[in-house]
């Protein structure tokens, strides 16, 4: 059996072996094997660090192209992907207004493709909505004034783009032809045989300012121009033989140079920020190649093996970064796929009410947040967790919209309710039948309250024309009361008398006895009647004479405070507009809730005194104050209550 049968590939597929490869099979003997295989090895490194070289000569090729590209190095790169459609634009414009345009291009490219991911999803989930409330797909249009924008900086920077390259065309076209022209001079001086070679040095050295200075040309001609112009650059070193001194002194002055590039590249190979050692090794390799002329042969090899190990361990840590940050990605990729998982979850509740799907809407917007702010993933399975991310939220979405377009059915049939009842309140609204027509107005304003949601843009117009029939009805009928009717005249007279008396009443001191007298009075009181509108006053002063009466009588706050409010219940009940009971009610429940939120707030400044001892004047104050609170939320918490009974 031959050697190369002991070769067998790993996956049961048989590859053609390379020429190196089959020489090392046909090696016996162990050492030229091992000589073969570490000379092979030797070889795929020698193309690896060919092939880094190659990428820094790309780089500073784009760079002598357009020496605005260089920019590109110093422009933050952030993170797009978790920007919003708004920021992205706003990314945009700034970069097109204050940076060069062609060193933004990698900048846009990545922006206008998060935008166009996102606007995308945007434009489907309207798409769905519009289909889901009864829309043909055929007729769907969604703009917007922010894809306007982003259009608008787009289309600007490539107008500015295209107008750059434009101009820079024939600039480089010139400058490559300059050149050639300075090769070719630098050819000619060689072959001159008049001049003295100090001549043909001075003559020498300003064509190499002359080339520094030429200016940038086309990036695919940036090699061959340059491997040409030091081929004659170092044929004319050799001619300088003639002149040892010179030649050797320029040999010099290009080692110095040289070495200290490689100092300084060796002290980038110890700098822990990788991204910046490597754009600034490429700038030293280009200073080496573009500004440096050739050193004496002896040191050529040195020095370059030298620069090419600094420059390979730049590289090492550059790659050990970008290993790290493959590492970084995966977990970025755990991440959002978690929240992918959590998305499809949500959608997979049910959920039968308004209130818990705005809950559920808003749980998915802070997870489509956690998304885009969970960094970048691998580029391979970019495209696919994306694609997961859409077809999670589309889901959501659809399910969403079915729930919404079945509550629009019932809000249609709400809004037909509702319209039934403000024609029953605009055909009564002028009736002056009062007995039988105020019943009928409170009961369909009682209705109104029963039937539930309309749609939104209908809600406003048709509650302002129900309110409109109602409260022109009561306002009659408060109109036709203000005017003191005799009856209500002799009232106040009685009532003043009333309060009169009330006012001379002297307490016995038997507080049972005191309260029953009390009683009689305000007994007395509920029923003389109601008083003309204007001069319900009475009804305040009569109020002010019991709590002084009650004061005396040391009576419990929270039973002088009921006893005076059902009397003033009592009077209010007597009216026809439901309007004053409602009015009533809603400010009782309004000083409820200010006076939770008051105890609320003083119990958690008693939290910065934890550590105070209870006699403290201060935590007195504010145990005094809670318990002052709490009385009072005692009493109007039963006037709620008590009001209540009522309807």
């Amino acid at each position: 059996m031959s050697q190369t049968d002991n070769l067998p590939n790993a996956d049961g597929i048989e590859k053609p072996l390379t020429d190196s490869h089959k020489e090392i099979a046909t090696l016996e003997n162990t050492e030229e094997v091992m000589e073969k295989a570490e000379e092979i090895e030797s070889a795929l490194q020698t193309k690896e660090d060919d092939k880094l070289l190659n990428e820094i000569e790309a780089s500073n090729a784009e760079d002598a192209e357009d020496a605005g590209n260089q920019e590109r190095h110093t422009i933050e790169e952030k993170d797009y992907h978790s920007m919003s459609l708004d920021l992205l634009v706003l990314e945009l414009e700034k970069l097109v207004k204050n940076e060069k345009v062609q060193a933004i291009k990698k900048h846009v490219d990545e922006i206008k493709n998060e935008f166009n991911l996102k606007f995308n999803a945007l434009l489907e989930e309207k798409k769905e909505e519009f289909i889901s409330n009864g829309g043909n797909s055929i007729d769907f249009h969604y703009s917007t004034p922010i894809q306007k924008s982003f259009k608008e900086a787009y289309n600007d920077f490539r107008s500015r783009l295209n107008a750059h390259y434009k101009n820079l065309e024939k600039s480089l076209k010139d400058n490559l032809s300059i050149r050639h022209t300075i090769i070719d001079e630098i050819k000619a001086l060689m072959d001159d045989a008049e001049d003295s070679i100090n001549t043909k040095y001075k003559q020498f050295k300003d064509l190499q300012d002359r080339w520094k200075n030429a200016g940038p040309i086309p990036r695919d001609k940036y090699n061959n121009a340059w491997n040409s112009y030091h081929f004659n650059v170092e044929k004319f070193y050799d001619l300088l033989h003639l002149d040892r001194d010179l030649r050797d002194k320029d040999f010099k002055h290009n080692l110095d140079k040289k070495t200290k590039i490689i100092e300084r590249a060796e002290e980038l190979a110890e700098d822990d920020n990788t991204n910046r050692a490597f754009r600034e090794l490429q700038m030293l390799h280009k200073l080496w190649k573009e500004d440096l002329g050739p050193v004496a042969k002896e040191h050529r090899e040195v020095i370059w093996e030298r620069f090419r190990a600094a420059t390979k361990t730049i590289n090492n840590k550059r790659q050990e970064y970008f290993s790290q940050l493959d590492a970084i990605y995966e977990q970025n990729l755990e991440r959002k796929n978690d929240i992918i998982s959590r998305i499809v979850e949500l959608s997979q509740d049910t959920i039968t009410s308004h209130s818990s799907w705005q809950n559920k809407i808003k749980e998915i917007e802070e997870l489509r947040d956690q998304f885009f702010k969970a960094g970048k993933v691998p580029l391979k399975v970019n495209e696919a967790t994306w694609a997961k991310f859409k077809e999670a939220v589309r889901s959501f979405n659809h399910k969403k919209n079915g729930f919404y377009k079945n509550l629009k059915k019932d809000q249609f049939e709400n809004l037909k309710k509702k319209i039934e009842l403000i024609k029953i309140a605009e055909e009564n609204k002028d009736n002056d039948d009062f007995e039988t027509t105020t019943p009928l107005m409170k009961k369909i304003q009682n209705d109104w309250k029963q039937i539930g949601h309309v749609p939104r843009k209908e809600s406003d117009k048709v509650w302002k024309q129900f309110k409109t029939a109602c409260n022109g009805y009561f306002d009659r009928i408060n109109e036709q009361r203000n005017a003191a009717s005799e009856e209500e005249e002799k009232t106040l007279v009685k009532k003043e008398d009333a309060l009169a008396e009330l006012k001379e009443i002297k307490l016995s001191g038997d507080q049972k006895v005191d309260l029953l007298t009390i009683k009689e009075h305000i007994n007395n009181w509920k029923s003389l009647g109601r008083v003309p509108f204007k001069k319900r006053k009475i009804e305040a002063n009569f109020n002010k004479v019991l709590d002084g009466l009650f004061k005396n009588l040391d009576l419990n706050k929270t039973e002088a405070e009921m006893i005076k409010f059902e009397n003033k219940l009592q009077d209010l009940s007597n009216t026809e507009d439901s309007r004053v009971l409602d009015n009533e009610r809603s400010f009782i429940r309004k000083k409820v809730d200010e006076i939770k939120s008051e105890i609320n707030q003083l119990e958690n400044n008693l939290q910065f005194f934890k550590h105070a001892d209870d006699s403290n004047p201060l935590v007195k104050s504010v145990h005094a104050n809670i318990k002052r609170h709490k009385d009072d939320l005692m009493i109007w918490e039963s006037k709620l209550k008590k009001i209540k009974e009522l309807y």
